[in-house]
């Protein structure tokens, strides 16, 4: 418990920064990604420079929370701020989502305040989503659309120039991969009933025609991508809650790849089982709850609205442009998303 102890410490330390910068809409930005990164450069560099203070707020009227604060969760919180603002512009531009418009207006100021502080990192971020956005208007490929996200992510995991910045690039990019992989995975199922661009959904369909299992191969595709995050990661010479930051990398970011694995594998199973139930209905009119026209099996269908999204996404939120860009749980939940993962291994 020491270990999310300590994460929560910087969690509400970022939340803090979040609402101190940028109010309190800008605390509803708040998101794992940038927890992750905000955490991970506070322990390479070692700020000097951090507070901690044992206050409540308005999630937790109650009780006084630690909250660790610095120029690295300041700097996450500045990222944040960025990132989601250009996430709630696309939803309205794209999905014509009122969210989205009241959102992206209410932000405006303090996107403008965040590009301030952080031009070229703003101009980076630019750039990079409106060359993925053109990439999904053509034929692309998991690996190209991909290595675009991990681009922008490479560019805020470098916070300065300096000796750590090309491992820290790698981290970052590879990171940014597996991040925005792992969202058209856990999106395969609305994006084809939307017809919505999805880069693993041409690989589904010639894997599923060629008799491959297309879940393994994702599953391996994740695992490479952070093999190589990890390998960039211990070059780092972090010694400073190394533990925490290891648990998240090895074992938490899985978490939500299970979750999707477990939902896809059940219904695979039950859908399986489907031609031998009615099977049995036909035999024996005492069976006919076990024929597909039960209305009680329904639910084990893809279409189940109580599958749709075990994950923290916004079920509305569907541009995979916008992979990674969206808002995760609440404290506990995404500190429980890092340190609750599978006993074997998402920014």
């Amino acid at each position: 418990m020491r270990e999310l102890d300590l994460y929560r410490s910087y969690y509400c330390g970022l939340c803090e920064d979040l609402r101190e910068s940028y109010g309190r809409f800008g605390q509803l930005t708040l998101n794992y990604d940038t927890s992750f990164l905000g955490l991970l450069l506070t322990c390479l560099y070692e700020p000097e420079d951090e507070t901690l203070e044992q206050t409540s707020c308005i999630v937790h009227p109650f009780s006084r929370r630690p909250k660790r604060r610095n120029q690295y969760t300041q700097y996450a919180a500045d990222l944040t701020i960025l990132l989601s603002w250009h996430s709630m512009r696309d939803n309205w531009e794209d999905e014509q989502q009122i969210r989205g418009l009241a959102m992206s207006g209410i932000l405006h100021g303090a996107f403008r305040r965040a590009r301030e502080r952080h031009p070229e990192k703003a101009q980076v971020i630019a750039d990079c989503l409106d060359r993925l956005h053109a990439l999904e208007k053509q034929d692309t490929t998991p690996d190209e659309a991909g290595a675009c996200f991990g681009d922008l992510m490479a560019e805020l995991f470098a916070y300065r120039q300096d000796m750590w910045e090309q491992p820290l690039r790698r981290m970052g990019f590879y990171m940014g991969k597996y991040i925005y992989l792992l969202d058209a995975y856990d999106d395969l199922e609305d994006d084809a009933e939307s017809g919505s661009f999805n880069p693993l959904l041409p690989v589904r369909e010639r894997m599923q025609a060629g008799g491959s299992d297309f879940d393994a191969y994702v599953r391996a595709l994740l695992t490479m991508l952070m093999a190589s995050c990890t390998r960039a990661f211990e070059a780092l010479p972090i010694v400073e809650n190394i533990d925490i930051l290891r648990n998240i990398l090895y074992a938490g970011v899985w978490t939500k790849f299970e979750e999707i694995y477990a939902k896809r594998t059940d219904a695979a199973s039950r859908e399986e089982k489907k031609p031998e139930d009615k099977a049995l209905g036909d035999e024996d009119p005492g069976n006919e709850a076990l024929g597909d026209g039960d209305p009680g099996n329904e639910a084990l269908g893809d279409g189940d609205p109580g599958n749709e999204a075990l994950g923290n996404r916004d079920p509305e939120e569907k541009r995979p442009g916008d992979r990674a860009l969206r808002n995760r749980d609440p404290e506990e939940e995404a500190a429980g998303q890092m340190f609750s993962g599978p006993q074997d291994n998402q920014i």
